[in-house]
């Protein structure tokens, strides 16, 4: 019977054969192994009790494993488990560098044998709820910013992803490291969730991501209704303390929310005893204020903002100033630190028509020059760099950060949360920053320069989805790809760079 339109049809092996779709993840696991990520999770979450069933690493890299692969949701490890060529690999590694009484135990773990090489998505569910702390959950109070008190289990979590990057740091050792503090909308439908600044229910996460490293350094996972400019010293202290050794100096670059005075004068007034000063770069609120300090500089003081593309300096038709400009709270200081305030103009293409007036709602502040109206925002700094330089190295953060914001939550699973409660859906967060920092840091140091900048979907049509069949000759594992496929050069290549990597190390 035809199928369907075209002259083909489907059939099913009776036998699979060891066949699976995901011929280029276990070059992910091995990566894993090599920065010894499960070792890690052994030694900084403890969730699971005793010495039966599925242990930490077990049940964080298989949710790891499935934001790599592409999944979005606890369901989805199904389809992890039916891939019985990629479950014949994970089963075999599980016990690699592992010592015999190591092995031993957890072959005890099981008391019948051992049918499944992922957790079910019913022991995925139960075991992210362990994060939750429902005590946290009294101390709510309607229609107020609140952020629950993160579990042992969850500051667990936050210590492994600062361990992680400490074992990128023994790999590729960074001097600086400039932290590009901003907070993300995660959409949501869940009841239990609150409704953010843009009218609809969300989470939102404050992320602290390392430049240098391209990693998400820090993440504390906040409610909806949280504001982004909400109780920002404290997560700040606390990825200062993530920071691996090696690096001794710190930046920080925010958008407005960061315009927080306790914040600043951390930063300004070397309050930090391992950093000293740590020099920002933060956006800065158009009050009135500051509009009629902007109204003070003269015309001669305004200079067009270049960029530099090809060699060459193009006209961007911006331009800066250096403002006159002293808030009550610097000035409470008489010999405390120098804060330069910098502002940008652009004029508007389009002018305002005839009759619209104070109609017109832009989602941006404005000024007008004559008959001119511009757009205008500020920069508070401690850096001591030319305007323009100062400028372009502000905007940096606009680049990768949230570009990684949107990896998160479009490439990776952040985007769809699992469960009412507060706990798991942090913990699931987590485990997807996790999964972050490992293509991340599989990308620079494995896969190579030219992987650097490309995104999930490229990587995975490229590498990860590719089909292959996994064999054991010789009590050796081969995993056999089709001949001439032009993505066969990049596997061998990427694990050459993994074994100088291990040599190395």
């Amino acid at each position: 019977m035809r199928q369907s339109v075209l002259p083909f049809q489907y059939e099913v092996e009776r036998e699979s054969g060891g066949m699976t779709a995901l011929a280029g993840l276990p070059l992910y696991l091995e990566f894993a192994h090599l920065m010894g990520l499960p070792r890690l999770i052994s030694d900084h979450v403890q969730a699971r009790h005793g010495d039966q069933g599925w242990t930490d690493d077990q049940l964080i890299m298989s949710l790891a494993l499935l934001n790599l692969a592409g999944g979005d949701c606890v369901d989805d490890l199904r389809i992890l488990e039916g891939d019985e060529g990629f479950c014949k690999l994970l089963r075999e590694f599980e016990f690699y560098g592992r010592t015999r009484s190591e092995r031993r135990a957890l072959k005890r773990r099981w008391r019948k044998e051992r049918t499944r090489t992922f957790p079910s998505p019913t022991v995925a569910r139960d075991y992210l709820e362990c994060f939750h702390d429902p005590e946290q959950e009294c101390d709510r109070a309607p229609h107020t910013a609140f952020i629950p008190r993160p579990s042992e289990l969850l500051i667990g979590l936050t210590l492994l992803i600062g361990a992680f990057a400490a074992a990128m740091q023994r790999r590729s050792p960074q001097t600086a490291a400039t932290l590009d503090m901003d907070a993300t909308l995660v959409a949501t439908f869940k009841k239990s969730a609150l409704y953010c600044y843009k009218k609809f229910k969300a989470y939102q996460p404050l992320n602290f991501y390392w430049a240098e490293q391209s990693l998400m350094l820090f993440s504390e996972f906040r409610d909806g209704n949280v504001p982004a400019g909400y109780d920002l010293l404290r997560p700040f202290k606390q990825a200062l303390e993530l920071i691996p050794a090696g690096v001794n100096k710190v930046y920080l670059r925010s958008d407005t929310a960061g315009y927080i005075v306790d914040l600043l004068r951390y930063c300004a007034e070397a309050k930090n005893e391992r950093f000293g000063v740590i020099e920002f770069a933060v956006g800065v609120d158009v009050t009135e204020a500051f509009r009629f300090a902007v109204r003070e500089v003269p015309e001669s003081g305004w200079r067009r903002l270049f960029r530099v593309v090809d060699g060459k300096r193009v006209d961007t038709g911006q331009q800066w100033a250096e403002v006159c400009f002293v808030p009550s709270w610097v000035g409470h200081k008489k010999h405390g630190p120098e804060y330069r305030y910098l502002a940008i103009r652009e004029a508007l293409e389009q002018p305002v028509l005839p009759g619209m007036d104070g109609q017109l709602s832009l989602p941006f502040p404005t000024m007008d020059w004559g008959p001119l109206r511009y757009k205008v925002t500020g920069i508070v700094t401690n850096r001591d760099l030319p305007g323009d330089e100062l400028i372009w190295w502000y905007r940096g953060r606009c680049g990768k950060a949230e570009e990684a914001h949107s990896i998160m939550k479009e490439d990776l699973a952040g985007g769809k949360l699992p469960s009412q409660l507060f706990g798991a859906n942090a913990a699931w967060w987590q485990i997807m920053v996790l999964a972050f920092n490992v293509n991340s840091a599989m990308k620079r140091l494995a896969l190579g320069e030219r992987w650097v900048n490309r995104r999930m979907k490229a990587i995975r049509f490229w590498l990860i989805n590719l089909p292959g069949r996994v064999l054991e000759r010789g009590r050796q594992l081969f995993i056999r790809l089709a001949g001439g496929h032009p993505s066969n050069d990049i596997f061998f290549e990427t694990r050459r760079r993994m074994a100088c990597l291990y040599d190395s190390g």
